[in-house]
């Protein structure tokens, strides 16, 4: 059971949560893929509700990302931290890590991707913009603490079309 929330009104606490680890799930031909993200925002642009993700080429997540144009965000409310390293650390091209970490999901509400189940609150999104990162736009010191190596990150913005709490 869920309940509809506005897709700002518990913004500091995913913001908060994020930065320790969400799932960001995808769904291409029925298979689901489940990566942990720690970087995001919730916003609004273009007249819309967005939630932007930052997903690197060489995840399998981008080739998911790139096929479906949609994706959902689960935020955990509760130690998911096992599930989260799992998820993190293990690619969907080797496996199933939904099964490796012991999760199951939840039909989405408006898109057909769904979310982690029992997880607390979740975003689902519609990709309306993706932007890859300019080398040369960004800061040197981030360059060098971040991208040492390259394998910078693409911009998926995602227009959040239906936000929840598990109940």
């Amino acid at each position: 059971m869920s309940k509809d929330v506005a897709y700002n009104e518990y913004a500091k606490e995913a913001i908060e949560i994020l930065s320790k680890g969400a799932f960001l799930t995808t769904e291409v031909n029925g298979a689901v893929n489940t990566m942990t993200i720690a970087w995001g925002s919730i916003g609004f642009m273009w007249g819309k509700p967005i939630f932007t993700a930052m997903v690197r080429p060489s995840r399998f997540t981008y080739d998911c990302l790139e096929q479906s144009g949609e994706f959902t965000v689960s935020i955990p409310f509760k130690d998911m931290s096992k599930a989260l390293g799992i998820c993190g650390s293990q690619s969907g091209r080797d496996g199933n890590k939904l099964l490796a970490a012991n999760l199951t999901t939840t039909p989405g509400k408006k898109i057909s991707t769904p979310v982690i189940t029992d997880c607390g609150l979740h975003y689902e999104c519609k990709v309306v913009y993706k932007q890859k990162m300019v080398p040369e736009l960004l800061n040197t010191d981030l360059q060098e603490k971040w991208y040492a190596a390259g394998n910078y990150h693409t911009l998926f913005f995602g227009e959040i079309l239906a936000t929840y709490i598990d109940e």
